[in-house]
């Protein structure tokens, strides 16, 4: 397979999750906010998502069942009926909120399913050389849903209602089937090669868990992406608070910072792959944690309007750099015969740290105000960013990634 072949597969396979993730997370926190939920409460929302966090349950059967693209395709389809039921409801804004939280449920649950067999894919297909712009690929790919679901869908919420925007939805989701229909999966990866026969969950995700410095490695990863990630979750509603209209911050938050992570995403796999893994997570980590200190400053009082819009979308492409670096890291420790249960056990690590980290932020922001809780979101990316570096100097990390990674 020519590797623009498998650029294309890679960016619709994300874009397809980037999509309604990005609405969702985009739309939810801002309606939220509007109808004067605290900050704790809309942190706590993030548990909507919960089944992203639990796909480690089921991914080791996913991974040992079927073609991966007869998982991706009915997956996506359900999505699809589910934005085109939600275009039906009509309602109050509290029924129509009721419903999102439910279609939010749902999706999470069809996308964490179909992200399995999407990530093993992506480990067959991609060599050790390949890794660092592939991960560019599928962070761009998601980013660029992010900017159609967050920021484009955002404002057709915005001016045109309810129901264009998941019809809306629902049409780019079907366009992004195309390349997985035509993707060859029986005549490129044997049945042999792809996976082992059977698997029981519980105990296969335990064995995997067990590996010698996989536990830890899990806590790394947590500890890289936390500080980002409570700071992250408070955005929107802050964006709110400051009186920004939802077209703003589709446009501000969505299209310019959702598109500024595509440059993050390029930047990123370019850092990876040349500058080797530890430097690339030393330098974009660094950035990451600049981009946060950007609103602690805002918030602080200093700057204005400008300041604002230039954190959120130097957010965007400083934390998409961090997060590729950070996912070719993970690539690099996956066992391509256990391809979904390793790189789906490391990224439902991160997807409940990143849970507790919206909810520890939404109680700061409740407590402390915002500018308290943007300054120790910075303090936090910083160590965090520290402990990696440390981990992987001291081969604190499974040995397979020591094996791997080139400083």
């Amino acid at each position: 397979m020519s590797p623009p072949q498998k650029w294309t597969l890679l960016l619709a396979l994300y874009f397809s999750q980037g999509l309604p993730f990005g609405f969702f997370t985009q739309a939810l926190p801002v309606l939220l906010r509007e109808d004067g939920v605290s900050l704790s409460r809309i942190g706590l929302s993030g548990l909507l998502f919960l089944p992203w966090a639990l796909k480690w349950l089921w991914a080791p059967w996913v991974d040992a069942h079927g073609l991966r693209k007869h998982w991706i395709i009915p997956l996506q389809l359900a999505t699809i009926l589910t934005a085109v039921a939600l275009a039906a409801v009509d309602g109050s804004p509290e029924q129509k909120l009721f419903w999102l939280k439910i279609a939010i449920v749902l999706c999470a649950l069809f996308a964490a399913t179909q992200d399995v067999p999407s990530d093993a894919l992506a480990v067959h297909l991609l060599q050790p050389g390949e890794r660092g712009l592939g991960n560019a690929v599928q962070v761009g790919g998601y980013r660029l849903g992010m900017v159609l679901g967050g920021g484009a869908l955002m404002i057709v919420l915005d001016q045109l209602g309810w129901a264009a925007a998941f019809l809306a939805m629902a049409a780019f989701l079907g366009l992004s089937l195309w390349p997985v229909l035509r993707f060859p999966e029986q005549r490129l990866l044997p049945p042999l090669e792809r996976r082992a026969p059977g698997a029981n969950p519980l105990p296969a995700i335990w064995a995997r868990l067990r590996l010698p410095g996989m536990a830890a490695l899990l806590c790394w990863l947590v500890a890289y992406k936390f500080g980002d990630s409570m700071a992250s979750a408070m955005v929107k509603p802050y964006l709110v608070d400051a009186g920004w209209s939802k077209t703003e911050i589709g446009l501000w938050a969505g299209i310019a910072g959702s598109g500024g992570g595509l440059l993050g995403a390029l930047l990123g796999g370019l850092a990876a792959d040349r500058l080797g893994r530890r430097r690339a997570l030393l330098y974009c980590g660094l950035a990451q944690t600049a981009a946060v200190a950007l609103y602690a400053l805002h918030a602080y009082g200093p700057g204005g309007e400008w300041l604002l819009k230039s954190a959120v979308t130097l957010e965007h492409v400083l934390g998409g750099m961090a997060t590729v670096a950070l996912f070719t890291l993970m690539m690099d420790a996956s066992d391509p015969q256990h391809a979904g249960s390793d790189y789906t056990l490391q990224a439902c690590a991160i997807v409940i740290a990143t849970g507790l980290a919206g909810w520890v932020g939404g109680l700061l922001g409740d407590a402390l105000g915002y500018g308290a809780l943007f300054a120790l979101a910075t303090a936090l990316s910083g160590a965090g960013c520290g402990l990696l570096l440390w981990a992987l100097a001291r081969r604190r990390v499974p040995t397979r990634l020591v094996a791997q990674m080139r400083s």
